[in-house]
């Protein structure tokens, strides 16, 4: 079992004690001051962010998936034609200086003046301010990806106060408590040490996707190593016969969630069989909590320790991600 002493010769950039303060940045996103009005009527919401800052966006949606407003994601540089005076968009990048995200910025302020922007700084905050749409500032100092919370719960709140979405006060204390109650940190060691020397494949239903999607960027990330996701029915009808003829060691999670589509369900049990007879290890994991909020988080919860302990296992530090910023630098300046 991995060891605090694995940990501190390899976490350089501390990130665990982020990771473990997710309760605390919950509580704290929550209660930032995020009174925000507008005039006129919201129809539609547009949310655009990439990487750790276009994922809260990812789960927004999926959390929201009963708003009679429609909600969109984009990642990328370009906003859709629809947009219109009546579409609310987020904008999020928790550095602020995402290009794809101030391009959307852009385009979004030629259609609509009703835009929020989530940031700890940078140019999104100085052409928010310019333009004077409101900015909600988040805490600097932290992994873009370790700030989900900072950048989710602003955008919760918004909804609240412009009473799209009910209060949603109850379910936040209740997910800070059952964060707190958790002990998963040596089922996340345990589970990090079924997947060293594995390559990663991450399933759930269409409607918990986005949490698997997260499991799968955060070992890119933290452990630098390559991890697929995919969601149920759709892996039934392609990527299913690719345990056919298998060119890898791989290494399947399922993340099973009790209100999933009794269909789904069976889906995910006949296939955690048809998997096995492959050869290929599965574990099942069962998404707990008397909420929807506290299934999303706990089960991010868990997916990020496992990432962090699958890169103390590499002896690799987590928190650098040296070929994204060769990667921007090679890109050079991009002019909006």
């Amino acid at each position: 079992m991995i060891s605090e002493k694995d940990v501190k010769s390899v976490d350089k950039g501390e990130l665990l004690n982020q990771l473990k303060d997710l309760p605390k940045q919950v509580e704290a996103a929550y209660n930032l001051m995020t009174e925000i009005n507008f005039e006129k009527p919201v129809k539609n919401i547009l949310i655009c962010g990439m990487g750790g800052s276009g994922i809260p966006g990812m789960l927004l949606k999926a959390y929201l998936k009963d708003c009679k407003i429609p909600v969109t994601v984009v990642s990328g540089y370009d906003v859709p034609a629809w947009i219109d005076e009546n579409t609310l968009v987020f904008t999020n990048s928790y550095s602020g200086n995402t290009e794809e995200t101030l391009s959307a910025y852009r385009g979004a302020f030629k259609k609509t003046t009703m835009i929020v922007s989530v940031t700890s700084g940078g140019k999104l905050e100085e052409i928010s301010r310019m333009n004077r749409t409101p900015v909600i500032l988040i805490p600097k100092g932290m992994q873009p990806r370790t700030a989900i919370a900072y950048l989710f719960f602003p955008m919760l709140r918004v909804l609240e106060h412009l009473r799209i979405i009910k209060k949603q006060t109850e379910h936040v204390k209740h997910l800070i408590a059952s964060l707190r109650k958790q002990d998963v940190d040596d089922a996340a060691k345990n589970l990090s040490e079924h997947l060293f020397g594995k390559i990663p494949i991450i399933y759930a239903s269409d409607d918990f996707y986005p949490v698997a999607y997260r499991w799968k960027t955060q070992l890119n990330e933290h452990a630098k190593v390559m991890a697929f996701s995919h969601w149920f029915s759709e892996m039934n009808h392609n990527e299913i016969v690719g345990y056919t003829n298998l060119k890898g060691n791989f290494y399947v999670i399922m993340l099973r969630n009790d209100t999933d589509h009794r269909r789904i369900q069976k889906r995910m049990q006949l296939c955690r069989t048809l998997i096995q007879d492959k050869g290929v290890n599965v574990t099942d994991l069962a998404i707990k909590g008397q909420d929807l909020l506290t299934k999303i988080f706990s089960a991010i919860h868990i997916g990020d320790l496992v990432a962090f302990y699958l890169a103390i296992q590499y002896q690799i530090d987590p928190s650098p991600v040296e070929i994204v910023e060769k990667l921007k630098k090679d890109l050079g300046t991009f002019l909006i």
